[in-house]
């Protein structure tokens, strides 16, 4: 599992092909990355697991291809 401690207000999250898919706003109980409106084309928070987490360096990877934000969990 991904070192969760280097994830940063603000970081690029990145799908697994290269794609940007937004920025973190804050990881939100432990297991979900939670990210920024503005960062969203429908300008909803959306979630992300952290299981889908490859590796945290400056930005977040995952090890999923994201083809489309509104795929992920909106924040209710």
């Amino acid at each position: 599992m991904a070192d969760v401690s280097k994830i940063k207000e603000h970081m690029d999250v990145i799908d697994s092909t290269g794609k940007s898919i937004g920025q973190v706003d804050h990881l939100q109980d432990g297991d979900m990355i939670k990210l920024t409106k503005n960062s969203s084309p429908d300008g909803q928070h959306h979630f992300v697991p952290v299981a889908w987490i490859d590796h945290v360096d400056t930005h977040v990877h995952l090890k999923k291809p994201v083809n489309d934000v509104s795929a992920l969990q909106k924040a209710s």
